[in-house]
């Protein structure tokens, strides 16, 4: 981006935005991360339609993550200012705006909403997986029943072919996503790390080799037509409500599966691969809570080993 694009101090923020994303991140990033600088612009144009890079100083930088705030929780607007600031320091770079403004920034927002259960525990797990409608055909059930088994994430799931089953080595294939947000088809994984290989038990294997026998092997088992993140976590609200337990989402299913792993003992790197994050450090921030817990029971056992050597 150069001076005879932009104009210095009378250009509009909004602008500048717009066109730095155009310019630096349009066709390098994921389309779901494109969108989130897409709405960011979409609120600048919203909040601060008149401010110039001119007038972009850090009162009215602060002025625009406050009424960001009003009407976000702070993580929101935590990711808000972050989605912001890297074209600013782009614009400080180029001499476009004198100082940066985004230095201490005071990230507020709204109180967080009552958090629903990200996760189930063994038992409840049970009781959900029981009350599935596992026919001998594929249905939306089955993939219930396998993001339960395998944490993947859902768009994984959804992309998954009879080839991707080796059933001879208990192996399943995750190497690519479908894109169920937009158009359908399919598209790489969120990152590198996502590539992987996932061991099943032998029941899910047994299972599936019989339902997979005689589809085509290059298709999705789980779409016929198109299929949302709604219409599914809908189908298991219903489970959980059904059985009495508390109401998840997909996504938590994926979270239970990785609680229970931490639970049963299976180390953190273990975990990482399986669940395919990019590293541990994602992992342990995701599953603190489950952690610090997991390392209350340590500290006992330790204490109690310790406590019966003889001096």
């Amino acid at each position: 981006m150069n001076q005879t694009t932009v104009n210095g101090s009378t250009t509009l923020f909004c602008d500048y935005y717009k066109q730095w994303i155009t310019v630096y991140k349009e066709g390098a990033i994921r389309p779901v991360t494109m969108n989130k600088y897409n709405m960011a612009h979409h609120w600048l144009e919203k909040l601060a339609p008149d401010l110039t890079l001119g007038d972009l100083d850090r009162f009215a930088y602060q002025k625009l993550l406050n009424d960001y705030a009003s009407e976000h929780e702070r993580q929101t607007t935590m990711d808000f200012h972050h989605h912001l600031k890297c074209a600013i320091l782009d614009a400080v770079d180029e001499g476009l705006i004198q100082r940066d403004p985004t230095r201490k920034a005071i990230i507020k927002g709204k109180t967080p909403r009552e958090k629903k259960p990200k996760y189930l525990n063994q038992y409840e797990l049970h009781k959900l997986l029981d009350d599935l409608d596992l026919k001998s055909e594929i249905n939306l059930d089955w993939l219930l029943l396998l993001i339960a088994k395998t944490g993947m994430r859902f768009s994984e799931a959804l992309a998954l072919t009879p080839k991707d089953f080796d059933l001879s080595r208990q192996m399943l294939s995750v190497s690519k996503t479908w894109d169920y947000k937009g158009n359908g088809g399919f598209l790489p994984t969120k990152n590198e790390s996502s590539i992987r290989k996932i061991p099943l038990d032998w029941q899910t294997v047994m299972q599936f080799a019989e339902l997979v026998r005689q589809l085509p092997e290059d298709e999705p088992i789980f779409i016929k037509g198109n299929i949302y993140n709604s219409t599914v976590n809908d189908l298991l609200a219903r489970h959980c409500k059904k059985v009495e337990i508390p109401v998840i989402s997909v996504h938590g299913l994926r979270h239970t599966h990785a609680s229970l792993l931490l639970f049963a003992g299976v180390s953190i790197a273990s975990v990482a691969r399986r669940l395919g994050h990019s590293d541990m450090t994602t992992t342990q921030k995701t599953y603190l809570h489950i952690i610090q817990e997991l390392e209350s029971k340590d500290i006992d056992i330790i204490m109690r080993s310790l406590s019966n050597l003889n001096s």
